[in-house]
């Protein structure tokens, strides 16, 4: 038997929205259904798509193979219901966007939340290889991403370029410094990303280069955090300049070994930039 349109359709929600029940109230329709799309797109498969656990669900290797394609069977769905209803989807609709750095995707939401207030825009904040790797097995619409991959079924907008800084309280010694070394770092409590994260993997390339050692370090998930522990005086933290709107109390040094420059850019993959919401939020980026 071969699996039908709304088999492969349900399986895509399903992974896209993290859930059986997720999907099934974003396709208007009972669980139950869903989990018999499901059975029966299995069973023809011969093998297990998908791994039910307590925090979701998980793609198995052959389901990853299937959900490339369901997930671009939702696409063309998407485009072809725009094209009959004559571009009308942005009376309402949902868009995922996904980040490594929050400033300039908070910018861009912001412009675009005001264009189409009625549009839901959720927002995940990741570290640059599970952001990289969120794009790459289509779990999100759009991706910011600093120093992103080159990939052929990728549509790359630039957005902004950056250098790393050290952000330190104002009346820290350092802040009266033009520039710091990492070697003035040396006797700091340096505030870093997890593993994984892109501003992690450039600093420590850049102390081995430099033979520095940061023997005090604190790490944190994200940002945000990082940016409260320094205003909290916990220590110092690296992450790029102008990461924040907020200014108070805190200083931006430039890092005299991290001189590069770092390009953003936004990627969403080639056959959903065509989607009336992913334009539109392409459109957004000012």
């Amino acid at each position: 038997m071969r699996p039908n349109h709304h088999q492969f359709i349900a399986f895509a929600y399903v992974v896209r929205e993290g859930s059986f029940s997720a999907a099934a109230a974003r396709m208007g329709v009972t669980q139950s259904t869903i989990t018999q799309h499901i059975g029966n797109l299995e069973k023809t498969v011969g093998t297990l798509l998908l791994r039910r656990g307590r925090d979701g669900v998980e793609l198995t290797p052959t389901g990853q193979e299937f959900y490339d394609l369901a997930d671009r069977m939702v696409s063309l769905d998407a485009e072809v219901s725009e094209r009959l209803e004559g571009y009308n989807a942005m009376k309402n609709g949902r868009l995922n966007v996904i980040g490594n750095a929050p400033q300039p995707a908070l910018r861009i939401i912001g412009t675009f939340r005001q264009r189409f207030p009625n549009i839901q825009v959720n927002f995940g904040l990741y570290d640059w290889s599970t952001a990289t790797n969120m794009l790459r097995n289509r779990l999100a619409d759009v991706g910011l991403i600093t120093d992103a991959p080159v990939s052929d079924a990728w549509e790359r907008i630039h957005i902004e370029s950056a250098e790393y800084v050290v952000y330190c309280p104002n009346e820290h010694p350092l802040s009266a410094q033009a520039s710091v070394s990492l070697k003035d770092l040396q006797e700091e409590t340096v505030i870093i990303p997890e593993r994984g994260s892109l501003t992690r993997k450039l600093l420590e390339n850049a102390c081995r280069t430099h033979a520095v050692a940061l023997e005090r370090t604190v790490t944190m998930a994200t940002f945000p955090l990082m940016y409260e522990a320094v205003l909290q005086g916990i220590g110092v933290a690296v992450f790029l300049c102008n990461s924040s709107l907020i200014k108070k109390s805190v200083t931006e040094i430039p890092i005299r070994e991290m001189p590069q420059k770092h390009e953003t850019h936004l990627i969403a993959t080639k056959d959903r930039v065509g989607l009336k919401l992913i334009s539109e939020f392409i459109n957004s980026v000012n």
